[in-house]
């Protein structure tokens, strides 16, 4: 048995590879992965927390599930908001094969999956990425979306300046050209790639914002009760999704889909049409395009094999 710690994670799964692992999964089409089980879980101190339970398999070959836990008080005590752990087993034999640190691997299968998304999204001109929130997620999505796009420039915003500079810094010492933005709205009409990674409730991005041609990637909101975009971001865009079943129980598409802003046929592709090719993705360069993901347990299952070799 295989013990995959973030260290050994972050050295089996390089960007591209693991894009690329996702994309296969997808095209190829055998793993079985129902839709996620999200449990609430009450809190003394009257806040909620969740269990998310995500189980994928491909017949004969593996079969993974991931326990996940989000607590989304704990950056207040100075502690991951997300924890999560990996156990994959052997398709055959059903022995256990790998067991993964589970939050490294959700931060690098959920960057890889924003950044295929990109790369069927983003025009292939885009010099501008703008990362909006400074969590866990901030620095692998912008490191994956960075391996799909030749960016000039990479801005950071936070609520918190400190934060944002710090995340600046991290990117920077990683090679990449990264700045911080101090004003939101500048930032994102400046932009030609918006990827946001927070846990808002109300809209962060507003549709008036969004230039011609730009692509705005929708990570963070996961809940039906968070949203990241406002109504005219998401009425003025061509939507693509990870996948239908999970991302239409997200905010940033329940809420317009609740309230008859959109309907579900504005959805024009999902990330298995735009790997197979059923859907050829971006094809206006002035379209704004919009990329909703809530991830899915495809991408977990496709990233453990990956590292388990």
């Amino acid at each position: 048995m295989r013990i995959l710690d973030k260290p050994e994670l972050e050295k089996r799964l390089p960007w591209n590879a693991l894009i690329d692992a996702i994309a296969e999964a997808l095209r190829e089409g055998k793993v079985q992965s129902p839709q996620r089980q999200v449990l609430p879980i009450a809190m003394p101190d009257g806040h909620t927390a969740n269990l998310l339970l995500m189980p994928a398999w491909v017949s004969g070959e593996a079969i993974g599930v991931k326990a996940v836990t989000y607590f989304p008080q704990n950056p207040e005590k100075g502690l991951s908001s997300i924890n999560a752990a990996y156990l994959l087993f052997d398709g055959a034999t059903g022995q256990l094969k790998a067991v993964a640190e589970g939050d490294a691997l959700t931060e690098r299968r959920t960057a890889a999956a924003s950044a295929l998304g990109a790369r069927y999204l983003v025009r292939p001109d885009a010099r501008r990425l703008l990362i909006v929130g400074t969590g866990q997620l901030s620095i692998p999505v912008a490191e994956a979306h960075a391996a799909v796009r030749d960016y000039a420039e990479i801005a950071v915003w936070g609520r918190k300046a400190e934060k944002a500079q710090a995340v600046a810094d991290a990117l920077k010492a990683a090679g990449l050209p990264a700045t911080t933005a101090d004003n939101l709205e500048a930032a994102v009409r400046a932009a030609d790639t918006i990827s946001c990674v927070t846990n808002t409730t109300e809209p962060l991005i507003m549709g008036a914002w969004l230039s011609p041609g730009s692509h705005l990637d929708l990570i963070g909101a996961f809940r039906g009760d968070m949203r990241e975009s406002d109504d005219e971001a998401v009425r003025k865009a061509d939507i693509f999704v990870d996948t239908r079943e999970g991302a239409t129980l997200a905010g940033d598409l329940a809420q317009p889909l609740d309230a008859g802003v959109i309907g579900l046929h504005d959805i024009r592709a999902d990330l298995a049409e735009l790997a197979t090719g059923a859907h050829p993705g971006r094809t206006d360069d002035e379209a704004v395009t919009l990329f909703k993901s809530a991830g899915f347990a495809l991408e977990d299952l496709a990233a453990a094999r990956l590292a388990a070799g």
